[in-house]
């Protein structure tokens, strides 16, 4: 189609005549339209010469053709499509508007030529409103039996600077009022952040008796937000900072290899109450930032997408679910089923990433009872996903990249579980026949894991007195430690045993505040088996006593100096200014 632009005296022109060129008027000096007949009446058609302005430059990247001749009344040529005069003239020049088919006219109708700069406030106003595609973010909240923080959480979600685009509560197994306190907060929702305004909707769904626990709570939630960009997974005692969702939505877009990325989690010890629940709470958030750091330092690889505050790519988990040939992205057999989607979606190619700003408060374990149930639970899942071989429909993936962190936890537990109880053995043996000779340099272990303990406490973002406390004090941080050994003795216990036992339902139940001495069962073991070796070491002649402490303490310091190394290593490792 013919361009309605050429060459003119001023630089690019329309090719129909300005206003005041028309039939009976004067065309301007030098214009193609001097001494161009035009028809007498509107609607009659002529044949135009055309004219080459003399002396006229031709553009460099372009040669324009002269005008031809107009086939059609001025007023309809304005009405051509937009590619027959959009990107005509180049940027810079003189332009025309036209006025109908939607592409705006020009202040004094066709024909006037306006700069081009006088369109840029428009069209930076135009950029501003322009739709374009915006991340959809469907949340899960599964609940089983979370009345007294229910509430909070569903605030915290409404409350972020980037509100999720749909919130289901998906309420399983429960007894208390968690559905009725939900439902308070059902419907839809307008909000208003710096962000603008907001609209989500919030749903409650009362699934009833689930044999599947969280785990079927977490895959009815999938069906619903299928078709959204990102499912976020959010526990029923977790809430987040402000703007959480919103890192989380913008380190997952930024980056499509991003299966799944993490908020950094805490425990909020402010409404604790209780000596024993605050110190059991104090080495918790000490045992969440050693872990959010290990993952921070190591390229933000997060070993474990937890599903307390999560953010999933819906495109990586359909690929996991055909890979694995899944109905669902969550597994019931597995102990740990957040372990193994990361497992899953490391394994298709994606990233599991830990983000350095979102964060988020979960619930912790306020008693001996449900701590107990709690780790040994997350310690022996993990179990079955290190070890090698086919247990049940799981199997172990021991060279697994997100599992090197598990391994270094399992042999770090076993390592501080061999020193101390070889130490105290050795102890109480060399008093036992007047052979102990204290030594200076026993006291820099200690000294080197208190001095480790009160840097994490200092990464810690929130960190305060009873943190500092925990670390600082020895007594405190050491028997928190005895808590974790009897947690992984009786993990690698029970496992060894192949003793089906539905650890879920012991979790349930210690949390609930069931009568069990489970979580006693090393110390007393551990009692029995001092008491055993007492007796034995009183029945040997002096030379084997000597003989065994000869050997056993050399044993005892090569391990000890090689922890303490490995110790100060940490100590001194430069945490490249990320808090936790």
């Amino acid at each position: 189609m013919t361009s309605p632009y050429i060459p003119g005296p001023q630089g690019w022109q329309p090719a129909q005549p300005p206003v005041g060129a028309w039939p009976g008027q004067n065309a301007p000096e030098g214009s193609p339209w001097q001494q161009q007949a035009w028809p007498a009446a509107q609607g009659q058609q002529q044949p135009a010469a055309p004219h080459q302005p003399a002396a006229q430059q031709q553009p460099a990247v372009q040669q324009w053709q002269p005008a031809q001749q107009w086939s059609q009344p001025a007023e309809q040529q304005w009405q051509q499509p937009a590619g027959a005069w959009q990107d005509a003239a180049p940027q810079g020049s003189w332009q025309a508007a036209p006025e109908h088919a939607g592409f705006g006219g020009a202040p004094s109708g066709p024909g006037e030529i306006v700069p081009v700069d006088e369109f840029a406030d428009d069209f930076s106003s135009v950029l501003e409103n322009s739709s374009v595609h915006r991340s959809t973010i469907g949340c899960i909240v599964p609940a089983y039996n979370e009345a007294e923080s229910i509430a909070d959480v569903i605030r915290s979600l409404l409350e972020q600077s980037r509100v999720p685009d749909v919130i289901h509560i998906v309420v399983n197994n429960t007894s208390d009022d968690t559905v009725k306190i939900a439902s308070e907060f059902s419907g839809p929702h307008e909000v208003e952040t710096e962000l603008g305004l907001q609209f989500t909707e919030v749903f409650v769904h009362d699934i009833g008796k689930n044999p599947d626990k969280k785990v079927g709570a977490l895959n009815y939630g999938y069906a619903l937000v299928e078709g959204y960009d990102y499912l976020l997974g959010v526990d029923g005692d977790t809430t987040a900072d402000r703007r959480a969702v919103e890192y989380l939505e913008n380190e997952a877009v930024a980056d499509s290899r991003i299966g799944g990325i993490s908020a950094i989690y805490t425990i909020d010890d402010r409404p604790i109450k209780g000596f024993i629940a605050k110190w059991l709470i104090a080495g918790q958030r000490t045992q969440f930032a050693a872990f959010n750091m290990q993952n921070l330092l190591r390229g933000r690889n997060m070993a474990v997408l937890g599903g307390q505050f999560s953010i999933f790519s819906t495109t990586a988990l359909r690929d996991i679910m055909k890979e694995n040939h899944q109905n669902s992205p969550w597994v019931k057999d597995s102990e740990v089923e957040d372990s193994l989607l990361s497992l899953q979606i490391k394994s298709a190619g994606y990233l599991t990433k830990i983000s350095p700003f979102a964060r988020a408060d979960v619930g912790g374990m306020t008693t001996l009872k449900g701590y107990d149930a709690q780790q040994v639970k997350w310690t022996y899942g993990a179990i079955e996903l290190m070890w090698p071989g086919q247990r049940g429909d799981t199997k172990g993936q021991p060279f697994h990249p997100n599992l090197r962190l598990r391994w270094f936890e399992q042999f770090s537990m076993l390592t501080n579980f061999f020193v101390r109880v070889a130490f105290i053995t050795l102890l109480i043996a060399s008093l036992s026949i007047n052979a102990f000779v204290f030594s200076p340099w026993w006291l820099l272990p200690p000294l080197v894991a208190a001095g480790l303990n009160f840097r994490m406490a200092r990464s810690m973002q929130k960190a305060n007195g009873r943190d500092i406390a925990f670390a600082v004090l020895l007594f405190p941080a050491e028997i928190f430690m005895w808590i974790r050994i009897s947690h992984f003795i009786r993990s690698w216990t029970r496992f060894l045993s192949k003793k089906k036992v539905d650890n879920w339902a012991l979790q349930a139940r210690a949390e609930k505040g069931g009568v069990s001495f489970g979580h006693w069962t090393p110390f007393i073991i551990f009692g029995i088996v001092a008491i055993a070796i007492a007796v034995i070491w009183n029945l040997l002649d002096p030379v084997t006593q000597s003989a065994i402490l000869w050997v056993g303490w050399p044993i005892v310091g090569v391990v000890t100096v090689l922890q303490t190394l490995t110790m100060a290593i940490k100590l001194f490792q430069r945490h490249q200014g990320f808090k936790v």
